[in-house]
This record gives C-alpha cells, sequence and structure tokens, in this order.
C-alpha cells in the first residue's frame, strides 16, 4: 500500500500535469528570440509595449478628418475595412486619413496580459498623440473593436470628434440589460458558444483550455465555424476574398491565441468597472455624433439587446439595418455610407 509520501507525490504529480494542461503557452513576442520578425512600425508606449499600426488615406499632415480604427477579433491592422473598402477617390475628396493598430496581443503588438476597457483607450489616446492626431479624432470600431469603443466613450470623450460602432460585441452580463432580456439574447447563441461564453465570464483562467480541449466543441467564433453566418454574411465572403487577394496579409495569432483571441473573449465578457448603458453623451453641444450600425440578421451579435442599447442611450444615432448580418461594413458602398454618415452628414447638420 502507498504511503502519505506516495500518495502526496500522486497528487503533485497529477495536479503539475493539470495545471501544465490549462496553462497557455508564453507568447511568441515580435523581435524576441525565436519570435516573429518585426515588419510594421510601432510606437512604444508608456508602459514599454509597442503598438504596431498602419496609415491609409490622405497624409496625415494634409487631412481633415483623421480616424483611429479599431479591429475585431481575429484581425489586424491590415482590416480597416473604412479604408480598404472605400476608394482612395472618396478619402481624397473627404480629406480622410485612416490610422489602424493591431491591438495587444495581435498580429505586431505587444500582448498586454492586464488588457481593460480602459487600457485599451488609453493606448489609443497614447497613440494618436505621438502621431500627432491632433486634439481630436474620430474613432470607427468593428465587431470586438466596437465594444472597445464604449471604453473609448467612458475613459477619453474629451478627445473625440466623432464616434462609429459597428455591430459591437454585446456582454451580456452588463448590469443594464434586464434579466429576461441578456437572457434571451444569451440563449440565441449556439449551445457551444453558451458555455465558452460562461468560461470566459465566470473561470477566464480556463478559457484558453476550454477553447483548445478536444472533448467538448470550443467557441464557434474562435473556430471561424460557418454556421454563424448569416445568408447575407454567406454572399459577401467571396467577395472579400476577391477584394483581399492582393492585399497584404498577417496571421493575426502570429504570436498566440492566448494573448489575442483568448484575451478578447475574458475581457470582452469578463465583468467590466462600467456599465456602457450609463455613459453620458460625449457631445452635448452637437460638436460631434455618435454612430451605432447593426443588421437584424445579425447572428453574433443580437440585435434585440443593442436596440435597448439605443433606447437607453438616445443621443446614439442608430441605424438597423434589415437583412444584413456580421459582416454588414463589407456589404458594397456600406463603409462609405458609414463614413459618409458620421463624417459628412455631420458637418450638414
Amino acid at each position: 500500500m502507498l504511503g502519505l509520501r506516495g500518495v502526496t507525490t500522486i497528487v503533485l504529480v497529477v495536479l503539475s500535469l493539470a495545471y501544465q494542461g490549462i496553462r497557455p503557452p508564453p507568447p511568441k513576442i515580435c523581435g524576441s528570440p525565436g519570435g516573429p520578425p518585426i515588419t510594421a512600425p510601432r510606437v512604444r508606449l508608456r508602459d514599454h509595449r509597442n503598438l504596431a499600426y498602419k496609415e491609409q488615406g490622405v497624409p496625415r499632415e494634409l487631412a481633415k478628418h483623421k480616424i483611429v480604427y479599431v479591429h475585431g477579433s481575429d484581425s489586424c491592422r491590415h482590416d480597416a475595412v473604412i479604408a480598404t473598402d472605400v476608394t482612395p477617390a472618396v478619402l481624397e475628396e473627404m480629406k480622410v486619413y485612416v490610422l489602424s493598430f493591431d491591438r495587444p496581443g495581435y498580429g505586431e503588438s505587444d500582448p498586454d496580459p492586464k488588457r481593460t476597457p480602459k487600457s485599451l483607450a488609453l493606448d489609443i489616446e497614447e497613440l494618436a498623440d505621438q502621431l500627432g492626431l491632433g486634439t481630436k479624432f474620430y474613432v470607427i470600431g468593428y465587431s470586438m473593436g466596437g465594444q472597445a469603443i464604449w471604453g473609448v466613450l467612458k475613459y477619453i470623450p474629451h478627445r473625440l470628434a466623432g464616434v462609429a460602432l459597428i455591430a459591437p460585441v454585446i456582454n451580456y452580463w452588463w448590469p443594464g440589460f434586464p434579466t429576461n432580456l441578456s437572457s434571451e439574447g444569451y440563449y440565441l447563441q449556439p449551445p457551444q458558444d453558451q458555455w465558452a461564453l460562461r468560461v470566459a465570464h465566470h473561470a477566464p483562467w480556463l478559457t484558453y483550455w476550454w477553447n483548445t480541449q478536444k472533448w467538448f466543441p470550443a467557441s464557434s467564433v474562435a473556430a471561424r465555424a460557418p454556421h454563424i453566418m448569416s445568408r447575407q454574411d454567406m454572399e459577401i465572403i467571396p467577395k472579400m476574398i476577391g477584394r483581399r487577394k492582393d492585399a497584404p496579409r498577417v496571421n493575426a495569432r502570429l504570436q498566440g491565441e492566448a494573448e489575442s483571441i483568448h484575451r478578447d473573449m475574458m475581457v470582452g465578457f469578463g465583468s467590466w468597472e462600467f456599465d456602457p448603458m450609463e455613459i453620458e453623451n460625449p457631445f452635448p453641444n452637437k460638436e460631434g455624433s455618435v454612430h451605432l450600425w447593426q443588421g437584424d440578421e445579425d447572428r453574433l451579435v443580437p440585435v434585440l439587446l443593442q436596440r435597448h442599447i439605443a433606447q437607453k442611450l438616445p443621443w446614439i444615432e442608430y441605424h438597423e439595418l434589415p437583412g444584413a448580418g456580421h459582416l454588414l461594413p463589407y456589404a458594397d458602398g456600406m463603409s462609405e455610407a458609414i463614413l459618409k454618415a458620421l463624417i459628412v452628414d455631420q458637418k450638414q447638420s
């Protein structure tokens, strides 16, 4: 029979193996020994992290409208749809400059294990300041990048000239949602995504393990499953591929999944330090505007919850598009319409 020492040894071995199984591997930092090479321009932040960025549109010094674009999950700086899907002639006519960047842990930007909605907002402010965008600039965010814009509205409203949130991801645990409504939206998600979100919210330290183990279905978003796409989304995908065939590409998960898509889940569906539905109007004197764009057939973001946010925040200009899915900014003419609503229509009003 095993003595106490033998039992203790076995327990420690089992615990050690279990810990190794759930612990994500360290990220492969760009520019570090054995890590991916650095190919993009980067700025060094005050905490010594680096953010990779890309500039598009008219030159910064000639621009009348400077926009910071925040990409979604599993994307990178090259995916600034409001620049890539709008013709150079339109950007020139509107005198628009677009600054996109790899969010922490994506592409060639250093990971931020302490990332929060506030820290990302302050990253955006510091990036804008280091590149000389001036006292005020526009921000546009899509999907998980759209969700990040709530932090921008909360923490740096004084720096904003205008804002657009495109299909921003919902956190079902925001306290501003009535329980019955958030539950209704939550259960519209596939069962595997319900479980992935539960893990991200209640046991974030298990997020990497849950989405890489083979026993249960993991997040369909992280797995890029086609069933989460709407009919219009499926029609758009071939066009997106055609438009991107000559565009520069980089693996968004270049440094690993744990500090990119899985960190997104932990932050996006974790416990927030503020409720977006209590944010005050950043433009009380109508010197700017905030727009929220949502498709009514979006299978990733329930439209009923987006409607509730728009009702709670009447200063938001809410645009609901019939038949549109989550890929709505990639539909023909949509990115140009989003730009013009934010800039041209605002000036005219």
